[in-house]
């Protein structure tokens, strides 16, 4: 687990460390849904957030994006507040959060991603369709970008969040359940690209409860139930105390 630093401590002091969790707390509707939580996110990390439904995972990368305030602690995103470094974070949302029926191609949907970066009402310019390019690209999406999103199966259409995200260029890629609603060979191919995309730099952290393919894939899990149950290599967590009272198996 990453140490506690004192208020007075610099906001990045491991050099690789993008994300900086540091005695967070949150509390929504006067209980507190988060207690005391560190963790650093770093350079080429892909992690895997994982606990019980209600743990806080969800509002963690919440608090991370600057979308839930905390009432306690520090967090800090390149070494700034978070809300404050645009284009640094990539989110990837539950696929049922996007509106898939509206009448958009591909490329059209991903380009929504840099909605802040192009302007309001402004016309995308050149750079802008070259980063749209370069994530449907990314994805395995290029031969479908002319294509409506209301007729992508359930694994393209979340490479095409995927992509929404990476338009922006981020050097953090923040995940809520990816793996939820895909057959296994889909969830296959998704791992192999978080994992490629962490292996290239970006700093990636999903939620899931498919322990399995996180286990066999992440480089280290954060395991969560409201406070940090456990954070290291996944063979450590699986064998920490309270994994199956928490999931009611062992990955």
């Amino acid at each position: 687990m990453a140490e506690r630093r004192s208020a007075g401590a610099p906001d990045v002091v491991d050099p690789d460390g993008v994300v900086l969790v540091d005695g967070v707390s949150v509390v929504l509707g006067g209980r507190e849904v988060l207690s005391d939580v560190t963790t650093t996110l770093r350079t080429g990390e892909f992690v895997g957030l994982v606990g019980p439904n209600g743990a806080g995972k969800t509002t963690l990368l919440r608090s991370v994006l600057g979308l839930v305030p905390i009432a306690g602690g520090r967090l800090r995103v390149l070494g700034a507040k978070p809300g404050s470094t645009h284009g640094a974070i990539g989110y990837v949302p539950q696929r049922h959060e996007f509106a898939w029926d509206f009448p958009i191609s591909v490329e059209r949907a991903v380009m929504t991603g840099r909605v802040r970066q192009v302007g309001l009402l402004r016309q995308p310019k050149e750079h802008d369709w070259r980063a749209v390019h370069r994530a449907v690209d990314r994805v395995g999406l290029t031969a479908l970008r002319d294509r409506p999103v209301g007729e992508l199966s359930g694994g393209q259409r979340q490479r095409v969040l995927v992509a929404r995200a990476l338009a922006l260029g981020p050097a953090v890629l923040l995940l809520d359940e990816p793996f939820t609603g895909l057959d296994v060979p889909t969830q296959r191919l998704l791992t192999e690209l978080l994992r490629a995309l962490a292996d290239e730099g970006h700093a990636v952290l999903m939620t899931t409860h498919h322990l399995t393919d996180a286990v066999r894939s992440c480089d280290r899990l954060l395991l969560i139930d409201r406070r940090v149950l456990a954070d290291g290599p996944p063979a450590e967590v699986t064998a920490a105390v309270g994994w199956q009272a928490s999931f009611g198996e062992v990955a």
